[in-house]
């Protein structure tokens, strides 16, 4: 009874309910969906590893609140100076 069967594989452990925020990429590739929704559901994140080093960051994506239309542009004037007087030089309109 303690014999495996020859096309069974070992489980492999569930990066999702670990604490350790580093996945290998191999785990990472088996388990990517379950980290998604996991990432989704509690905000947290893993870093993917390659032969022990960092390549890669799955992080949840934050959006911003949407602006109401009064104060959107606020901060996006550059320069104001005396915005009414006329335009210096000649135009095609002055001709």
């Amino acid at each position: 009874m303690s014999e495996k069967s020859p096309g069974r594989k070992k489980a492999r452990p569930s990066y999702a309910r670990e604490t350790s925020p580093h996945v290998p990429a191999a785990e990472f590739k088996a388990t990517c969906l379950e980290l998604m929704d996991k990432v989704k559901a509690t905000g947290a994140e893993y870093v993917i590893t390659k032969h022990g080093k960092p390549v890669a960051k799955l992080v949840p994506v934050r959006t911003p609140k949407k602006q109401g239309i009064f104060g959107s542009m606020k901060g996006s004037v550059l320069k104001y100076d005396r915005p009414f007087d006329p335009i210096p030089g000649e135009w095609d309109i002055n001709k």
